[in-house]
């Protein structure tokens, strides 16, 4: 008789023990259900500021493309004529450099010089007098801002004596000189040199 209570009370004592331990689990379960719905109304706010800062406000370039501006700039590494320079920006779905205010001068001028490793590192811009001597006119036919020249010294001076068609496109850079936002020069239309291609930054994500 002895025997048989002392194991109904443990079989009790064990019972008990084991809804002490259900109860102990669930109420950990809920403070972690609990915490968890917080955690995540936490990361669900800042997901959301994070688009709000960087979704449609977001702008990028292609890879190769120096963003300036609201601008895409890309800086050939290869040397070719004006024309075939402009059918190469055309080609990336640019054309070549327009430049529409000294802060956009003062940045590609220092671009320049840091793109400069030979004295063959010159520059085509979108610029050209082609049609009409002196008469300059950007890629999109709009003529060029008397208060936007940066010709440098006396240019443009149309020299004929290397080609006799005179010198009908404009680029910048010149290796070797102090660096100075005057830094345009007219130069043969069928010279080989570098370029600066530019196209608007395309709304994007991060």
């Amino acid at each position: 008789m002895a025997a048989s209570l002392i194991a109904l009370a443990l079989t009790l004592y064990k019972n008990n023990q084991t809804k002490e331990s259900c109860w102990a689990v669930e109420n950990n379960l809920k403070v972690y259900s609990t915490n968890y719905t917080i955690l995540q109304k936490m990361i669900d706010e800042r997901d959301a500021e994070i688009k709000n800062l960087t979704g449609d406000s977001c702008t990028k370039c292609p890879v190769g493309w120096e963003p300036h501006g609201g601008k895409c700039y890309y800086f050939s590494t290869y040397n070719a004529t004006w024309t075939k320079s402009r059918d190469e920006c055309r080609h990336k779905a640019g054309d070549l450099v327009k430049i529409e205010s000294r802060e956009e001068q003062e940045f590609l001028e220092q671009k320049v010089r840091g793109e400069m490793t030979a004295d063959e590192d010159k520059f085509w811009i979108g610029l050209t007098d082609s049609e009409t001597e002196g008469k300059w006119l950007w890629t999109d036919r709009s003529p060029l801002d008397n208060s936007l020249k940066f010709w440098s010294g006396t240019e443009p001076d149309n020299y004929e004596e290397v080609n006799p068609d005179g010198e009908d496109c404009a680029r910048m850079g010149e290796r070797g000189e102090s660096a100075h936002v005057m830094c345009w020069f007219d130069a043969s239309c069928k010279a080989f040199h570098r370029s600066i291609c530019e196209k608007p930054e395309e709304p994007g994500q991060l």
